[in-house]
């Protein structure tokens, strides 16, 4: 088995893997893990299309690179994220303030 047949075999499991978590759609958190997984597999895309040669298929991974850094940033780090989460906690506490 070859170090390019090798980086076929790690991006096609994490590329499965990814596709599974962001279809359940189980919340942004864990969307947003699927797009770290995603990322994962499209750097051993590039790894081994590199290595045989693939233009074709290291172009369309460089570009789903990007596209997935982007659902890493949306779901994990976007600052209307932690708004929701700091939002929710303040409304939290001032709804228990207010009703005690």
């Amino acid at each position: 088995m070859t170090t390019a047949t090798i980086f076929e075999w790690a991006a096609t499991g994490t590329g499965v893997l990814a596709a599974i978590i962001v279809s359940l759609n189980l919340g942004a958190k864990k969307t947003g893990w699927g797009f770290v997984i995603f990322t994962v597999s499209s750097v051993c895309w590039i790894t081994a299309a590199v290595m045989q040669g693939e233009v074709a298929l290291t172009v369309q991974n460089a570009v789903l690179f990007v596209i997935n850094v982007i659902g890493i940033w949306r779901y994990l780090f976007h600052p209307e994220r932690q708004g929701q989460k700091k939002d929710t906690q303040a409304s939290g506490s001032a709804g228990a303030t207010a009703t005690a």
